[in-house]
């Protein structure tokens, strides 16, 4: 059985509250989460040092036991990254 196209396989979270991604089909993207900030659960990632310890676990982004992404929305909401060759 192959693994979902949504799987996490790489995460390199940057500064400015987004996140570059690669999936199990290959497709590479940014993800913006400045929105979810604005939201209670995800605010103490406000505090940069925080968000910049995001990593991949169990197939998606996480940053501890309380904290983390559906990878479904992960791949969904991206921004798609042009692959050069």
């Amino acid at each position: 059985m192959s693994e979902p196209k949504w799987v996490v396989k790489s995460a390199k979270p940057r500064a400015d509250y987004t996140i570059e991604l690669e999936f199990a089909d290959g497709k590479r993207g940014v993800y913006d989460a400045r929105p979810l900030l604005e939201r209670p659960v995800f605010a103490p990632l406000k505090a940069l040092p925080l968000f910049m310890m995001a990593r991949v676990e169990y197939d998606t982004v996480v940053w501890n036991d309380e904290l983390d992404i559906a990878p479904e929305a992960l791949y969904e909401q991206c921004t798609p990254v042009l692959q050069t060759q």
